[in-house]
């Protein structure tokens, strides 16, 4: 004989209980695991973002100085020459030192970039020749008046793949090594209209200008070389993506193309070779030294994740302190 009597409220209430203190358990248990995976994709983020910077900044600034002329360009310099225009982040309309009256291969920029979570952060530009595109084998024409450059059929500069652009950069070595910018180009004939974006075609300055490679009033035919250079600027930029600052490589005076993000800190040193005290871990090069005594860069990258943790309430930091030597300034010609 069965007994329908059912549970007693005790018993009802005791097995309520051990039932909610059970889905409680697997509950939390749930919410850090959910925790767990949140932060590891935050952290992963990060991570990627501060990979994907830094990597190509290190490829550049291994690459710094490549062919370029020991001492750097010079650029237009005398009466009524106008400062040559530096990429510069959003605002910041910057020149290179007309005091200096040349490029270095390497161009520090100490709290020139905007401010990140109150510390300005900084910028760097270097100079490498292109070598997708080899000039350096033919001697271009050069017009009377300096304006244009026509490359010998030979070689190709209408090919997609390496094709020069309005905006390239052009090193030219003769007499004198003078660097200009490519305004417009017609088959083989590339030309240099003054007004360019950086202020390099001053063919009237006394110093730095394509005119300086005439000898006897004129361009001599089989005694100048050209090469296409790249100038590469990296800073960070808060303003295009508001509350996101990113990393950006600018080329020449391109668009920006940003690396990574949310980038807080962009901290770069520098390492000197004088042959006398050597100073290490420099803002900038500090009279008498300078920029072209720069040997290597102490880079220091930190970022954030793009959203807070909900564990924490609080965004996932990453940072990434690296050395670079910058090989192509301290090779040394051993038997020169």
């Amino acid at each position: 004989m069965s007994d329908e009597r059912g549970f007693t409220l005790t018993e009802l209430l005791v097995a309520t209980a051990l039932s909610l203190l059970v889905l409680s358990s697997t509950a939390m248990t749930f919410k850090g695991a959910l925790d767990l995976n949140d932060a590891a994709t935050l952290t992963a983020d990060s991570s990627q973002n501060l990979r994907a910077g830094t990597n190509l900044m290190v490829r550049d600034l291994l690459q710094a100085g490549r062919l370029i002329p020991i001492g750097g360009i010079p650029t237009p310099s005398g009466p009524g020459t106008t400062a040559v225009n530096r990429p510069s982040p959003p605002g910041t309309p910057y020149t290179f030192d007309p005091a200096l009256d040349v490029i270095q291969a390497v161009t520090p920029g100490p709290g020139l970039g905007p401010v990140v979570d109150g510390k300005a952060t900084d910028m760097v530009t270097v100079l490498m020749v292109d070598t997708s595109l080899d000039l350096s084998q033919v001697f271009p024409t050069i017009a009377a008046d300096g304006s244009s450059m026509t490359v010998p059929a030979s070689v190709s500069i209408t090919n997609p793949a390496t094709a020069i652009r309005p905006g390239d950069l052009i090193l030219f070595e003769g007499t004198a090594n003078v660097l200009q910018q490519v305004t417009s180009v017609s088959g083989q004939t590339v030309s240099f209209a003054a007004g360019d974006d950086f202020n390099l075609n001053q063919r009237d300055a006394t110093a730095g200008c394509i005119m300086q490679l005439q000898t006897n009033g004129a361009f001599q035919a089989n005694t100048i070389t050209a090469m296409r250079v790249l100038m590469i600027t990296y800073y960070v930029d808060p303003f295009t993506t508001p509350g996101s600052p990113r990393l950006v490589r600018v080329v020449n005076r391109s668009t920006p193309r940003a690396l990574a993000g949310v980038v807080e800190d962009l901290m770069i040193t520098y390492d000197l070779v004088d042959g006398v005290t050597n100073p290490t871990n420099l803002p900038e090069p500090v009279a008498p030294n300078t920029p072209a005594q720069i040997r290597k860069v102490n880079l220091h990258v930190g970022v954030r994740s793009e959203a807070q943790s909900t564990r924490t309430h609080d965004y996932i930091r990453n940072h990434v302190g690296t050395q670079v030597s910058l090989r192509s300034l301290a090779f040394v010609p051993r038997y020169q």
